[in-house]
């Protein structure tokens, strides 16, 4: 999880960065969207669900990537064990593998301002003398 760092109030959004200062991790499609308990995915908990480690692969200039190998994508288009399971023996599928990107890492996100707080008061300030003539009483 991030902290959230208010920035000045006409600055477009607020800046979330991570707790220990390296990466935030963004799950993609194939990671699914939720863990244990309908919580937030975290890269612990990817491997931690589905026995795979994850590998971390740093681009220059770009996100770095938390990735699967050696992984199948499913019907519904989540990275799963590449394995078929016939009785009691298991077998590695040769067909079908490959590597996928589970975690986009940024060090930072700016998120849009959502609520305007300084122009809902000027527009109430602007309405203010003219609701108290409605409601004035000779």
């Amino acid at each position: 999880m991030g902290r959230l760092a208010l920035r000045a109030p006409d600055d477009p959004g607020a800046l979330i960065r991570s707790r220990g200062g390296l990466f935030l991790s963004i799950p993609t499609e194939a990671s699914g969207r939720v863990g244990d308990g309908r919580k937030r995915i975290t890269p612990g908990g990817w491997e931690g669900r589905t026995g795979l480690r994850l590998r971390f692969i740093y681009r220059r200039g770009s996100p770095s990537l938390l990735v699967a190998d050696n992984v199948r994508i499913t019907s519904r288009g989540r990275a799963a064990r590449n394995e078929v399971r016939r009785g009691e023996v298991r077998f590695t599928r040769l067909a079908g593998r490959t590597t996928v990107p589970i975690f986009v890492l940024v060090p930072q996100v700016t998120l849009k301002k959502r609520l305007d707080v300084e122009g809902a008061a000027r527009r109430g300030a602007a309405r203010l003398p003219g609701l108290v003539l409605l409601a004035w009483r000779d």
